[in-house]
């Protein structure tokens, strides 16, 4: 059944596939409670705690984790004010779309088949998943490194009752050369593969809060108005990263929003603009309050 549901995502253009076990995972316990302890946590992630080791608690049948890679790298573009994860329509409506196709056709194969999708929208945590099926391997940056996508890599996962054999992570690491904690604006690169995101330019950019002036200067430094590729840019993994081989990555794509556009909408008019991209679930508000700021960088 493993052969046939890799079969059945590569003809949907899905090549990365791998299965990780259903928990409790107390290693990433142990990792999560120093971070938690240290202050390293936004509060976007899942508040619970056991809900991010323990898949049972989302889904009480769990058996084992199917995880997926979605490469999106499309095009270099130059001066960009957006980061390329959000060049095309949100990922989260690709990715979903697969997912399901995924799970209806497991539902047609195995008799009683239950599952549960998600990307970048459950409570566990995806690249520790993409590790456990041995699909990549952490770098410094944090990301997940795979060997032909670099880390533009998505990560889907899905949940589900049926026992597959479970894959092995890969005995591999990043070349450690350090220069994502070397240019990363907000210094959130700690080394040793921990990080700091609530100095993150990605995170500051969705910060729903007023920014301090070290916020604001972060923000600046990166020269984007919604994440930063700054520590993927700069990673030798990265340097030969071949293009995604998903055509909805590179359709109908947007690389730059300006002021002045953004200006020219109601709050309901840049939803109904933008609404099916990646960038826009903060709203009209603090898109157009990050675009002010990198506006003002040559003023200071």
């Amino acid at each position: 059944m493993k052969e046939k549901l890799k079969e059945f995502c590569k003809d949907i253009g899905i090549e990365a596939v791998g299965i990780a076990p259903p928990g409790p995972y107390h290693d990433l316990e142990a990792i999560l409670t120093q971070r938690i302890g240290k202050g390293y946590y936004t509060g976007m992630e899942e508040k619970d705690l056991e809900k991010r080791i323990s898949p049972c608690l989302t889904m009480e049948n769990v058996q084992s984790v199917i995880v997926c890679l979605f490469p999106y790298l499309t095009d270099a573009v130059e001066n960009s004010n957006i980061s390329k994860y959000t060049y095309s329509i949100d990922y989260h409506l690709i990715i979903q779309e697969k997912l399901q196709k995924i799970g209806e056709f497991l539902k047609g194969q195995i008799k009683g088949f239950e599952y549960l999708a998600f990307v970048d929208n459950g409570p566990l945590v995806d690249r520790y998943l993409a590790y456990m099926a041995g699909l990549g391997y952490f770098g410094l940056n944090n990301s997940i490194i795979t060997e032909k996508y670099g880390s533009y890599v998505f990560i889907g996962y899905i949940l589900n009752n049926y026992l597959f054999e479970f894959d092995r992570p890969l005995d591999k690491q990043c070349a450690q050369c350090e220069e994502c904690l070397k240019r990363c604006p907000g210094n959130a690169l700690l080394g040793n593969y921990q990080m700091d995101p609530t100095r993150c330019a990605s995170y500051i950019t969705q910060k729903k809060e007023d920014l301090s002036k070290e916020e604001i200067k972060i923000l600046k430094r990166s020269g984007k108005i919604f994440g930063c590729d700054i520590c993927q840019q700069v990673c030798p993994h990265n340097k030969h990263a071949e293009k995604t081989n998903l055509k909805e990555f590179g359709q109908d794509t947007v690389y730059n929003i300006s002021k002045e556009d953004v200006e020219s909408y109601s709050n309901k008019g840049f939803k109904k603009r933008y609404g099916n991209r990646a960038f826009s679930w903060r709203g009209k508000k603090i898109i157009l309050r990050n675009l002010n700021v990198i506006n003002e960088k040559n003023n200071d």
